[in-house]
């Protein structure tokens, strides 16, 4: 009998799942996760499941995966893969065999590198309950220290702004963002957090982290002092490769997979966080993504190929932040580029684009009140995705539309 099997009930996995069914498949699916809610959206956990204490946003609802026929197994972890035998191997020795497999395992946040310090005042954002930890602490005026200034620390912060909490956010490189967007994004992102009374430092080294009862004292390389409620380590995340490096699959900057998303045993793919693979648009540059629509595009092309089809990655990535109330969204990636040209739009909205040597465009990335660079930045997307060089003052026009660039 059939029988198909996805270890991680995140978003990627239990879209696979609902995926399988939607396209006619008949044999068993089990779908495994740790956690013991069901698949659920994780951009929400820095916003509104900490401002408003919320449930998580479900994928399905648990009467969804019954009625689909779809084993979901909560609260379970997968200790061991044996390719031979076809099984995963439960915590409490359960074997479920599997005929097709999927993978995927996410990521956990990176912790503190040097740090033994373990407190329940010292915690990372990745799950819902980890939402639950921190919003306990945020109240008007509780003290929060946030370690790293990407995505989700600046959201955390711009959150915790909102319940009343003061924040202080550190970070190790000379700006925030330096991984994810230009500069002049970054210093768009740091001047609305600080006019909203955020404290960003830069360049930051934490020397010593202690631990009471009741609070956090954070000693700076620079002599610096920081004294907390909640210290909120945020410095990126791991992919979880264990369960498939025992097993011998390909590891690289994760579970190394196809642009089919099949990894190095042809009857297992890996899909979402947890896996890196070729992205064609960038001369095959092996890439691992986090992001909300990849996890759900990753969903959709494994389901197929599970059942037979050749589907491959052809999205240019896309990110998107909220940062009070300004949106940043980001299409493509900018490594390889040499130019960078500002397109304004008004009303503090403004887009740069990237670009190479040849003219290529290799990413764009806008900020602005609400939506007001979400059409340009999608029309970036479809440019980038056509591979043609395009004209940089063209680009930085207001005057020229982007619609015309890419019809032309």
């Amino acid at each position: 009998m059939n029988s198909i099997v996805i270890v991680g009930a995140g978003e990627c996995g239990g879209r696979a799942a609902l995926s399988l069914r939607e396209r006619g498949y008949t044999g068993a699916v089990t779908l495994i996760g740790a956690e013991d809610h069901p698949p659920y959206e994780r951009p929400p956990l820095s916003k509104d499941g900490i401002v408003g204490n919320v449930d998580p946003r479900f994928v399905a609802g648990l009467g969804d995966y019954t009625a689909k026929q779809i084993d979901l197994r909560l609260s379970a972890s997968v200790t061991r893969l044996d390719r031979a035998s076809r099984v995963v191997e439960l915590d409490d020795g359960t074997l479920v065999p599997y005929t097709k497999l999927l993978l995927a395992t996410g990521a956990r946040a990176r912790s503190l590198p040097g740090s033994e310090v373990n407190s329940p005042r010292i915690l990372s954002l990745r799950t819902h309950a980890d939402a639950l930890r921190i919003r306990q602490h945020l109240t008007p005026g509780s003290r929060l220290a946030i370690l790293g200034g990407g995505f989700i620390g600046l959201e955390l912060a711009a959150s915790a702004r909102r319940l009343g909490a003061t924040v202080v956010l550190l970070e190790g490189l000379p700006r925030i963002l330096s991984r994810g967007v230009p500069a002049e994004i970054a210093a768009a992102v740091a001047a609305r957090h600080s006019a909203e009374g955020v404290e960003i430092i830069c360049s930051a080294r934490v020397e010593t982290l202690r631990a009471t009862d009741e609070d956090i004292r954070l000693t700076l390389s620079d002599g610096g002092v920081i004294e907390a409620d909640l210290f909120v380590v945020g410095i990126g995340s791991l992919p979880n490769v264990e369960l498939a490096a025992e097993a011998g699959l390909a590891i690289d900057n994760g579970i190394a997979v196809d642009r089919h998303l099949q990894t190095s045993d042809q009857d297992i793919w890996a899909a979402g966080d947890c896996c890196s693979f070729p992205l064609a648009h960038y001369g095959d540059r092996r890439v691992r993504l986090e992001s909300w629509r990849s996890a759900q595009e990753h969903a959709l092309i494994a389901a197929a190929n599970l059942l037979g089809a050749s589907d491959t990655i052809t999205a240019v990535p896309w990110f998107w932040s909220d940062q009070f109330d300004l949106t940043l969204q980001v299409a493509g990636l900018s490594t390889g580029s040499t130019r960078a040209v500002r397109r304004d739009l008004g009303n503090g909205a403004f887009i740069i684009f990237e670009m190479d040597d040849a003219g290529l465009l290799l990413a764009a990335s806008g900020i602005g009140p609400g939506n007001a660079v979400a059409r340009d930045i999608r029309l970036a997307e479809m440019l980038i995705a056509s591979g043609r060089s395009i004209d940089a003052q063209a680009l930085a026009s207001p005057d020229v539309r982007l619609k015309a660039l890419l019809a032309a």
